[in-house]
């Protein structure tokens, strides 16, 4: 009976009958049988899907390897080479500095690196070509530099690894430290990009810095926006910089007490750089000089800030050629780190110095300037300076620069923006007969 083998349950209490005992038997051979094969399935399937993660574990980490920028005989070879100092036996200048660059395709890092190489320094470039501005810009930089034999790593200083390597493989004897997240106003739109790149980067290099052997002396871009609501004039380094006025202002001055810790409990020679405005060929688009360029030539209004009172803004414009010059004398006279084995073994040098002109010139000044070399008249809007971190006046006194590296500005903003727009005519292609630009 079908419904009774069905059944294991007795239908009156107490009697099972000997045929249903067989049936539950039966049942249960079933349901163990099953229950056997399922687990085996599912070992099957466990082992399967751990082949595969293990499998797909190894492509993605070989991919990876593959694909870095970095790495190889051949990499260390042109790293070697580009590191390696070039000056003649018995050079006045001596033996030349082996130099390791971030930043190296910004605006400042391709100056300072030509200007190195040039002299006959050994010079390695890193930059991680970011988006922040056209990276073609920073694309063609790296072609300069290319074609004068700088080789420049695209990397981050956040790697650690990678900072690993190129001390393992150039016993550099400097770091000019310019990678940073620039601009005022960005920093209120992308705030993490500021920490990771002014501290987290900077922290990054600052540890492969001190695990070196032989530790390098440091070099590095703070900036003029430390001095934040400061209201004494001109700025001097003895004055306070503990109200900053934009994130961006804050990140450079926590670096700098960074680097103070550095000096400190490793002994890092260090040597903390306030640029005051640079400007230039080769510049960086999100300045308000380069931005006044391409709008005014191609018929567009720009926006001129002042401040309350209806004050004009005033900028301590300072040009490439001097801020360079101020870069390599810092370099030249950094005294040397004296950590071994990431230990302190004495005192090292700390620095700062302010790298500007010393002559303030109005904003609406300098775009008067640019109407004449580009003769074409500015559309100017002209709008009261909203709270975004922009100070109104700055102004440096280069005193203890001048002292201390032989300091010595020359370019007045005239000049800088003759050479600058002459520049940019050729470099975007624009045709003053069609007010065209070949290059967009």
């Amino acid at each position: 009976m079908r419904v009774l083998e069905e059944d294991p349950y007795p239908s009156t209490p107490g009697k099972v009958k000997v045929e249903r005992a067989g049936a539950m038997s039966r049942h249960l051979h079933r349901c163990f049988a099953s229950t056997g094969t399922m687990f085996l399935w599912a070992l099957f399937l466990v082992a399967m899907t751990a082949t595969y993660l293990s499998v797909h574990s190894f492509v993605d980490t070989s991919s990876r390897y593959f694909a870095a920028s970095w790495g190889g005989l051949h990499w260390e070879r042109q790293i070697r080479a580009s590191a390696s100092p070039r000056r003649p036996p018995g050079s006045a200048e001596g033996a030349g500095l082996s130099v390791l660059v971030t930043g190296a395709a910004g605006f400042v890092g391709t100056h300072c690196s030509l200007a190195l190489r040039k002299r006959g320094d050994g010079v390695v470039g890193i930059d991680n070509f970011n988006s922040y501005y056209d990276p073609s810009l920073k694309k063609a930089r790296r072609a300069l530099l290319g074609s004068h034999g700088v080789f420049v790593v695209e990397g981050d200083i956040n790697d650690g690894r990678l900072l690993a390597k190129l001390f393992d493989v150039v016993p550099f004897t400097h770091v000019l430290h310019l990678a940073a997240q620039a601009g005022v106003r960005y920093a209120m739109e992308n705030p993490a990009s500021y920490v990771h790149s002014n501290i987290a980067g900077l922290v990054s290099l600052l540890e492969a810095c001190k695990d070196a052997d032989p530790q390098p002396a440091v070099v590095w871009a703070s900036s003029s926006s430390v001095y934040g609501l400061n209201d004494r004039v001109p700025f001097s380094e003895a004055h306070r910089t503990d109200r900053p006025a934009s994130l961006y202002a804050a990140t450079k001055k926590a670096g700098e007490e960074i680097t103070h810790t550095y000096n400190h409990i490793y002994g890092l020679s260090v040597t903390g750089l306030r640029f005051f405005t640079v400007y230039g060929p080769w510049g960086r688009p999100d300045m308000a000089y380069f931005s006044f360029t391409r709008n005014i030539l191609q018929g567009k209004p720009i926006t001129v800030y002042r401040g309350r009172d209806h004050v004009d803004l005033a900028r301590d414009f300072t040009y490439i050629d001097d801020i360079v010059r101020g870069c390599l004398a810092s370099l030249d006279t950094a005294g040397r780190s004296t950590g071994t084995g990431g230990k302190k073994r004495g005192p090292a040098p700390y620095r700062i110095f302010n790298l500007g002109n010393t002559s303030p010139v109005t904003v609406p000044t300098l775009v008067s300037i640019l109407e004449r070399y580009l003769r074409v008249k500015a559309k100017r809007n002209v709008v009261e300076m909203p709270g975004n971190g922009d100070v109104p006046y700055t102004h440096a006194n280069i005193s203890l620069a001048r002292e201390q590296l032989g300091y010595k500005p020359t370019t007045s903003l005239e000049m800088g923006l003759k050479k600058f727009v002459r520049w940019y005519l050729s470099y975007y292609g624009y045709n003053r007969g069609t007010h065209t630009f070949r290059n967009s």
